[in-house]
């Protein structure tokens, strides 16, 4: 038969390259003075009496001991969140799926690394990132963030093909596998409305609530003067006076603006304390005459209404409209879309 001219098939690629290396780099090792050079230095002179002491020769740094591996190791899981790859539950995830190697080994749950140790990750995990949903929900009031409690459902009941917004425009189609996992990224009062994030996605999770986030959340507040004094004390046992709906465009009934001292704008800006801690500076604007514009950087429960109270205001409405880069926009209540490829927090 005649010879083939095909040239040969090039071999499988090699299951190493299926993987991500996630390495933090060592810090190089000191340089080490060749010995040729140090016998070219001056000797100190020694006393005439006395022989030369011989130079000492530089021991290698002992290998590390089992106590000092110990201090410097770090959980698999909590390294790989650290990493910014994934939130602490999705690596147990992978590490049970077999997704994550140390040194080449299948790592095992509950593992502990050092920063010499090498650790990769099969694509498999980025291509399951890939596919998890982030969820924009516009929570209205009677709803719980996360678990249900006192007799009211959480707000992931809401996520439904019925209330899915027509105009979402990232094109996704809602499927029953978009609600494993699906958990709220922060939390939002019962009476609270607006923007409330669920995600299948632990980066995004630790983006918004991480230990180390900052980032701006943005709450539209109506507000009524009760004048200086301090706050009106609630009843244990019983359940704060529920909010109102509100909305940008809602028309002004009260001029609090008018009545309310400048300085104690200022002190809401900055100089207030919850629980024997200073809060971080917050940006507060008029929005109208009756509605405060918050920004703010974190987010203690129910901080809003208590740095208010201190003031002497009696908040009655209140409507988170921003996270980060992602608004609320035009989402109506009660009715949720999809984070877009292209937007990100």
């Amino acid at each position: 038969m005649p010879s083939s001219n095909r040239p040969p098939a090039a071999p499988p690629e090699p299951a190493a390259s299926r993987r991500l290396t996630l390495r933090r780099p060592v810090a190089p090792a000191p340089a080490v003075v060749p010995a040729a050079a140090r016998a070219s230095r001056p000797a100190a002179a020694a006393p005439r009496s006395a022989p030369a002491a011989p130079r000492p020769q530089r021991a290698a740094p002992p290998p590390a001991t089992a106590a000092t591996a110990t201090a410097t190791a770090t959980r698999l899981n909590k390294r790989l969140a650290e990493l910014g790859l994934c939130s602490r539950r999705e690596a147990d995830d992978w590490i049970a799926r077999g997704w994550v190697y140390v040194n080449g080994e299948v790592a095992e749950m509950g593992v502990k690394v050092t920063p010499q140790d090498r650790v990769t990750v099969e694509r498999a995990a980025q291509r399951q990132q890939d596919s998890q949903v982030t969820i924009l929900l516009n929570k209205p009031i009677g709803y719980v963030s996360g678990q249900a409690e006192d007799g009211h459902e959480p707000a992931v009941v809401l996520i439904n093909p019925r209330t899915h917004w027509r105009e979402d425009p990232s094109g996704l189609r809602f499927t029953p596998p978009h609600l494993r996992g699906l958990a709220p990224a922060g939390r939002l009062d019962i009476d609270s409305v607006g923007l409330l994030v669920l995600t299948q996605d632990g980066r995004v999770a630790r983006q918004i609530i991480g230990e180390s986030a900052t980032m701006d959340k943005e709450y539209l507040v109506r507000v009524v003067y009760q004048g200086p004094g301090p706050a009106r004390a609630v009843t244990p046992g019983t359940r704060a006076q529920p909010l109102q709906e509100i909305d940008e465009n809602d028309p002004v009934s009260t001029n609090v603006q008018a009545v309310f001292p400048p300085e104690l704008l200022e002190r809401l800006r900055h100089g207030l304390s919850l629980d024997g801690q200073p809060l971080k500076p917050a940006k507060v604007e008029w929005q109208n005459p009756e509605q405060l514009r918050f920004v703010l950087t974190e987010g203690k429960k129910r901080q809003i209404r208590r740095m208010c109270e201190q003031v002497g205001l009696k908040v009655v409405g209140l409507k988170r409209i921003r996270i980060g880069r992602v608004t609320l926009g035009n989402l109506p209540v009660g009715q949720w879309r999809y984070l877009g490829p292209n937007e990100r927090f």
